[in-house]
């Protein structure tokens, strides 16, 4: 009998304590798995939160910070950059469009961005990807709104609700916008990036909604009407925005065009490059991925430890088969080499299992992962360096098996044949 198949049928006899090792094997490497896939997607949401925008333009401030609030809505803007400065940006050579951005409202939370309608042709997420809309359009009335996918289900609104915007940016605000509600004209499709957790209206509406607003706070009996601020909205015009987004006409144009806005006299600017300050915000906020690779580390060791705890006790048990394969001719090497061959087969095993539960798990969360977290995780098989760790953790498991392969090759024939009361 050759040692594979004597190894299987060794195996097979005792299938019940094999099948849960192969079992607690597999559920380890399927969480590392997919601690992996989910770090890695992440990471990947995290850099194509903004694709397709050559500049961030804001006021003088740290790329981090710039980035921050006007791409992912956290933080609060030092200043606002006037629409002087906007008009000659867009008027530039080298600038092929740009969109203004205005922040400092919200609504249950969730933070509003006062915009152009350009917003949705030009702003790429991803792979370059446009933003789709799963229902309905663009605010094209006044006070029209888009949501994004995971504000329209976390707050259970549908198209042609309506809904009141507050002041400021924190959950809860005093000032409500009551005077002027806004119907939901469009709610966008999943992204998977900031995207989804804000709400869009127009910059007049923006402004509308302030009208007889002065540092900050209503003038009282200064809220205007529907009709007052429809009356008045084709004569609004801002004066200051909270950041720029720029496409250039040439790639090869960002690094003088960023140097000359740095450089503007007119007010304090900084102009970043979205690649860039992502980078380094990652090195910021990246531990976490760290983290979650050792917590996953410790659930394979614990795996590896528990194969070998089921090896050391079959082992006592087997010592009378050990030894009726010694007086058949096996010689102690053969002995060792069956143990840890049955330890390769074992981590074999629970690797493929693991991996195979793993992507089911993945088919089966990735739709409500992208709807309710916002995290876009794409079904496939494991990076080529996550093949090299669980090929290191598969050698690792003939490391364990080499403990009780080690052990029975000490043993004598003798020592096989012994009645132990």
């Amino acid at each position: 009998m050759t040692l594979p198949s004597l190894a299987i049928r060794s195996l097979l006899n005792r299938r019940f304590a094999i099948g849960l090792t192969v079992l607690t094997i597999a559920l380890s490497i399927a969480l590392l798995v997919l601690v992996e896939q989910l770090r890695s997607e992440v990471r990947e949401g995290f850099y194509r939160s903004v694709s397709g925008t050559d500049l961030i333009v804001g006021a003088r401030t740290s790329p981090v910070q710039l980035l921050l609030y006007s791409v992912f809505g956290l933080g609060e803007p030092t200043n606002n950059v006037s629409w002087e400065t906007f008009n000659a940006l867009a008027d530039t050579a080298e600038v092929a469009w740009a969109v203004p951005i205005s922040l400092g409202d919200a609504h249950e939370g969730y933070r509003v961005v006062g915009t152009q309608v350009q917003f949705f042709d030009h702003y790429r997420y991803a792979d370059r990807q446009p933003l789709a809309f799963a229902q309905g359009e663009r605010f094209n009335d006044l006070f029209d709104v888009v949501l994004g996918h995971q504000v329209a289900r976390n707050l259970g609104y549908s198209l042609g609700d309506q809904i009141v915007l507050a002041h400021g940016t924190a959950n809860v605000s005093l000032q409500q916008h009551d005077n002027l509600p806004f119907r939901i004209s469009g709610i966008l499709a999943p992204t998977g990036t900031p995207i989804d957790q804000q709400l869009y209206i127009s910059l007049t509406a923006h402004e509308a909604i302030h009208i007889g607003w002065q540092n900050g706070m209503p003038r009282p009996g200064a809220d205007p009407t529907d009709a007052q601020a429809r009356a008045l909205a084709e004569r609004l015009t801002p004066d200051s925005v909270t950041a720029i987004l720029l496409g250039l006409t040439s790639r090869a144009a960002v690094f003088g065009l960023q140097r000359r806005v740095n450089d503007y006299r007119q007010e304090a600017l900084s102009a970043v490059l979205p690649g860039i300050a992502l980078q380094q915000l990652w090195r910021i906020t990246g531990l976490a991925e760290q983290i979650l690779r050792v917590v996953a580390g410790l659930v394979v060791l614990s795996g590896l430890l528990g194969m070998l705890t089921v090896l050391l006790t079959t082992l006592n048990e087997r010592r009378r088969e050990m030894a009726i394969l010694r007086a058949n001719g096996a010689r102690p090497i053969q002995i060792a080499a069956l143990l840890i061959f049955e330890a390769g087969l074992l981590a074999a095993a629970g690797i493929l299992l693991g991996l195979i539960l793993a992507v089911a798990v993945q088919a089966i969360a990735a739709p409500w992962l992208l709807s309710t977290v916002g995290v876009n995780l794409a079904v496939g098989w494991p990076s080529a360096l996550l093949w090299k760790i669980l090929a290191g953790i598969w050698l690792a498991g003939l490391v364990v098996g080499a403990v009780p392969a080690l052990m029975a090759y000490r043993r004598t024939l003798a020592d096989g044949m012994q009645v132990r009361m």
